[in-house]
């Protein structure tokens, strides 16, 4: 089997993703190790936690390294997520834990035996920060477009999202809040709180521009004669409604049945990809829409 037709089978798929999250992590722990901790900035989450931990046990007798406390709290998080989220993004959210937790230790250990450069030079935290937000906002962007997640509070976004239309980086924004305003409860210094802030919102920005890329609505036109085998797999798989119209081929003069199919644009690959997996022979039109309204989309708002 060539390279291009595996990675067109599921287990190809299953492959890609798992290599998507890798990259997405390795941008997200890049930030952290490169750009956040030398200069001392944190963000909010679990990954912020295990920083303040890190941070402020640097100089005890106990120091407890950041990759420890990541894991020993995601491995508790995980465990409320597996019936709202399922086993497939849970084992996938599994292994970007596993992942993130070998490469701060990884990354942290080289970090350390260079000497905890500060590679942007003295007095940068600023532009330091902006850069390690901009590289964490895409490393958990890329992750959540393949079904992935890089742990923390990434699990209760996606655990609200799944169920409600909200922006996920505006619920990263607000369950990081609280945490990065604990910098100034262990360090008392205002400084690394406004930095904190302001790193937040960049890579809440950052997610926000990269994931809403896929949140669009989309509009589907299904011609297929297994359009019964496609509806039940949209029905009880995508979680999303069908409609049936009856149609006629004008030039065969036979009945065909259409099915349209409105949904978030996210949705696009795994739909067609059943699609394919279905009926390969099928003939599929789509177009985006401007706005979809009601259950599972936008809420009607009327000024």
């Amino acid at each position: 089997m060539s390279n291009t037709k595996f990675l067109q089978t599921k287990a190809g798929r299953e492959l890609k993703d798992y290599l998507a999250i890798a990259i997405g992590l390795l941008c997200y722990s890049g930030g952290w190790t490169i750009f956040m901790l030398p200069y001392g900035v944190t963000l909010g989450g679990v990954t912020g936690i295990a920083a303040l931990v890190d941070l402020g046990t640097q100089h005890m007798p106990f120091h407890i390294p950041m990759q420890a406390t990541y894991f020993v709290l995601n491995a508790m998080l995980l465990l409320m997520a597996l019936r709202v989220l399922g086993w497939k993004f849970c084992t996938k959210t599994i292994y970007a834990v596993i992942v993130m937790t070998l490469m701060l230790q990884i990354g942290n250990s080289t970090m350390a035996r260079l000497g905890n450069p500060m590679v942007l030079g003295e007095g940068e935290n600023f532009m330091s920060c902006v850069i390690g937000a901009c590289l964490c906002g895409l490393g958990i962007g890329i992750c959540f477009a393949n079904n992935g997640s890089t742990g923390g509070t990434d699990i209760i976004a996606a655990m609200i999202n799944k169920n409600h239309d909200v922006s996920l980086g505006r619920i990263v924004l607000l369950s990081d809040l609280i945490v990065i305003g604990c910098n100034y409860l262990v360090f008392h210094d205002i400084r690394r709180v406004l930095f904190g802030y302001v790193a937040l919102i960049l890579m809440s920005l950052v997610l926000d521009y990269y994931v809403n890329s896929s949140r669009q609505s989309v509009q589907f036109f299904i011609f297929s004669t297994k359009h019964q085998e496609i509806a039940d797999y949209i029905n009880e798989n995508m979680h999303r409604g069908v409609t049936v119209l009856d149609g006629m081929g004008w030039y065969s003069k036979e009945p065909m049945k259409v099915l349209v199919v409105l949904a978030k644009k996210r949705d696009s690959v795994s739909l067609f990809r059943a699609i394919k997996d279905i009926d390969p022979k099928a003939f599929v039109s789509q177009s985006n829409v401007i706005g979809v309204y009601g259950k599972g989309f936008d809420k009607i708002k009327v000024k």
